[in-house]
């Protein structure tokens, strides 16, 4: 499965596009086809950024019109870099596209149709889930912090808990976000991913020829994780881009700092 760019009203954004995903609803938003001026300038979708209210929401009409979503249903977490994943229903539906969200956590997942699961990023790794069996979805932002910590693996996980998914029905898209390419650390990355992976983070990481800094690679080992939680790995799409190599495209706090917008995921069962 693939992760392709596709544009729905004049607006860009990342999906998949293979049949299996047709009951849900999703994309990885761009920088392009929005309202909000510079820095913010295009598709901000944030309601941290310093951005006008009203644009945040047209911007949120426009995204979630081009992937087919409901941008009247948006539900919100507040992101901490953890690897918390909350359950949410209609009753978690924010009052409008443009609130932030409240409740500390960085993935989503339900099982109620209509609800359209909304997470950010802007370098971190985006990660939706759907099971089209069972009919329930998941959406996961995972920083280096919630790669280490497994926060992808703990959506899966919730989704064969709190609704009985099998993890081998489970479809999930990794999408745009920084890559190994760009992606220099030093050592506490790398030492968060050997405590929560182990040995088999050392796939992810290579040493740099500066002492002490490492090029590690946020992407694959996301879809590790998804694996080692029983999603199969011809049922894992993953996006090649790099949001801190391709700024037309996209924004990346690790080039930009804060003086950008935000993307976002989205996922709703349709």
């Amino acid at each position: 499965m693939d992760i392709t760019r596709q544009e729905g009203q004049g607006v860009p954004f990342f999906a998949c596009a293979h049949p299996a995903w047709a009951g849900a609803a999703h994309g990885f938003s761009t920088r392009h086809g929005g309202i909000s001026p510079a820095p913010m300038d295009g598709l901000n979708l944030a309601a941290s950024r310093g951005d006008d209210p009203a644009n945040v929401a047209e911007n949120f009409r426009r995204f979630c019109r081009a992937v087919g979503a409901d941008p009247g249903a948006l539900v919100k977490n507040h992101q901490v870099h953890s690897s918390i994943v909350r359950a949410v229903t209609r009753a978690d539906i924010l009052p409008a596209p443009e609130a932030p969200g409240l409740f500390e956590g960085d993935g989503l997942v339900t099982d109620v149709p209509g609800v359209c699961l909304t997470i950010f990023s802007g370098d971190c790794i985006p990660v939706l889930l759907y099971d089209p069996v069972r009919r329930a979805v998941g959406a996961v932002h995972a920083g280096w912090r919630g790669t280490a910590a497994g926060a992808a693996a703990q959506a899966v996980k919730a989704l064969v808990e709190r609704y009985g998914c099998r993890p081998e029905n489970i479809l999930a898209a990794i999408g745009p976000g920084i890559g190994p390419c760009c992606f220099e650390t030093h050592g506490d990355v790398p030492d968060g991913l050997r405590a929560g992976l182990g040995p088999e983070a050392e796939e992810f990481i290579r040493p740099l020829d500066t002492p002490g800094k490492f090029s590690v690679d946020l992407k694959r080992a996301n879809a590790r994780w998804l694996e080692r939680a029983g999603v199969l790995p011809e049922r894992i799409a993953l996006c090649q881009a790099c949001t801190a190599c391709d700024l037309d495209t996209f924004w990346s706090h690790r080039v930009q700092g804060e003086a950008r917008g935000s993307m976002a995921a989205v996922i709703q069962l349709v």
